[in-house]
């Protein structure tokens, strides 16, 4: 029997693409598939058996044609076939009993390179399905028994490639849904070019059941089948958290330069979705990014807290399910309180013009205890008010007093500890004509 040595640049040099190959005597369709180029190959026949087929090959010209068969070896090696029944441009081969082949039809300079598979060799069997005792919290383990393995084919220099048997793994899982706000359950699915005795796949957020199904050729032929396992309970714990932190728009407050916190008092809205599993749920407040001195746990996944004293707290989000075998810690929130600061201004002119220096306001950042009282000059107090946002317009008993010399009285506390007692003067200007700064003040 020849053998037929060729090198892989002349393999790939003569490849005839307009070759036609058929089979007759097939209980099922023939499935076709192109492999990748690097292969050497134009296709891969995929036959349901081998029972009674008759392999094809008619060809294009009058040059003589000669069959060679290959297998593991690579196409270096084939040997050639005998055998082969010529009818005019029309040789076939009887394939029964042959088994998974690789052949070359050689045509004058021209060679077709192809594989052919006989599937009754890998009937995929579906025997059981098991859900494994020992479980991990991010991968689920499945215990399979049946008949799923590779379906090897060989390139043309001998490579082991896997014919894609697309079997699908189905079950159910949560996914966090945005524009809701929940976690909504998604059916997954999981495609397996072949399985062995266990399946590991991404475990699921939520009870199910799993339920393989296959392959894509005895889908393609009308017989696919599938085995559905045991329910499975959710060991795995999921949340997506946020900290949202409530605006305060007063002018008059000074901003720190922080994604979280700045001016006291801070009040921040934690949330925390959990996915099903998640029973046990807190939200932590420590001293230090390592949580080694925790110094608040709140229970609810919803709460909000306002944040006084200075310096930067962390806070995480923790869950677990029942029997604290997998748990979930969100990523750190850090929130800054910055130093406190307290700042009076000595004058101001009410009703001279809108919008422009025409009230009389502290400048603060960190105040958490806020007392002014304003006074005239005989001691009568015309305004009081306990919160650093707020001012002065310059009136009393609703109307803008003379202009003049006030006086103020604070007394504060800011996030830091310190202590403000503060006193001074406030002067009330008023322009006449264009109000500008720079005319001569009148009574």
């Amino acid at each position: 029997m020849r053998t037929l040595l060729l090198t892989i640049l002349s393999i790939l040099t003569f490849v005839n693409v307009n070759a036609s190959i058929t089979f007759s005597g097939t209980t099922k369709n023939v499935i076709t598939e192109t492999p990748d180029p690097t292969t050497g190959l134009n296709k891969i026949f995929i036959l349901h058996d081998f029972n009674g087929v008759r392999m094809k090959y008619t060809a294009t010209t009058t040059s003589p044609v000669t069959w060679y068969k290959y297998n593991n070896l690579g196409g270096g090696y084939a040997e050639e076939v005998s055998g082969i029944i010529k009818n005019g441009k029309t040789y076939t081969l009887n394939i029964t009993g042959k088994g998974d082949m690789g052949y070359i039809i050689e045509e004058g300079s021209n060679r077709y390179y192809c594989w052919v598979v006989d599937y009754s060799q890998h009937m995929l069997q579906f025997s059981s399905l098991n859900i494994a005792t020992e479980q991990e919290c991010d991968m689920t383990e499945l215990s399979f028994q049946g008949n799923a393995g590779r379906i090897i084919y060989y390139t043309i220099n001998g490579q082991s490639k896997e014919v894609n048997r697309d079997i699908k793994l189905l079950y159910n899982t949560l996914r966090y849904n945005e524009s809701t706000e929940t976690y909504d359950q998604l059916l997954t699915e999981k495609a397996f070019s072949y399985i062995n005795s266990t399946i590991r796949t991404e475990a699921p957020l939520c009870n199910t059941e799993f339920t393989l199904i296959g392959d894509k050729f005895l889908k393609e032929w009308g017989k696919d089948i599938s085995i559905t396992s045991d329910f499975y309970n959710a060991l795995a714990v999921e949340a997506k958290t946020t900290a949202t932190q409530s605006i305060r728009e007063n002018d008059n407050e000074q901003k720190e330069e922080t994604t979280l916190g700045g001016s006291a008092p801070c009040e921040i809205e934690f949330k925390a979705i959990c996915s099903d599993a998640a029973i046990y749920k807190e939200w932590q407040m420590a001293t230090d990014a390592e949580f080694e001195n925790i110094t608040l746990r709140l229970n609810e996944p919803i709460t909000s807290y306002t944040f006084e004293e200075h310096g930067t707290t962390y806070v995480r989000f923790m869950a677990s399910n029942a029997t604290g075998s997998c748990d979930y810690i969100s990523d750190t929130y850090e929130i800054f309180i910055g130093e406190s600061r307290l700042e009076c201004p000595n004058a101001f002119s009410p009703n001279a013009s809108e919008g422009v220096n025409d009230e009389w306001k502290v400048s603060y950042k960190s105040i958490i205890s806020f007392e002014c009282h304003i006074f005239n000059r005989w001691g009568i107090k015309v305004a009081e008010f306990n919160d650093p946002s707020q001012g002065w317009d310059g009136k009393h008993n609703g109307k803008f007093v003379p202009s003049g010399v006030y006086y103020y009285v604070i007394k504060a506390e800011g996030s830091d500890g310190k202590k403000y007692n503060l006193n001074g003067d406030i002067n009330i200007i008023k322009y006449a004509g264009t109000n500008s700064l720079n005319t001569t003040p009148t009574e």
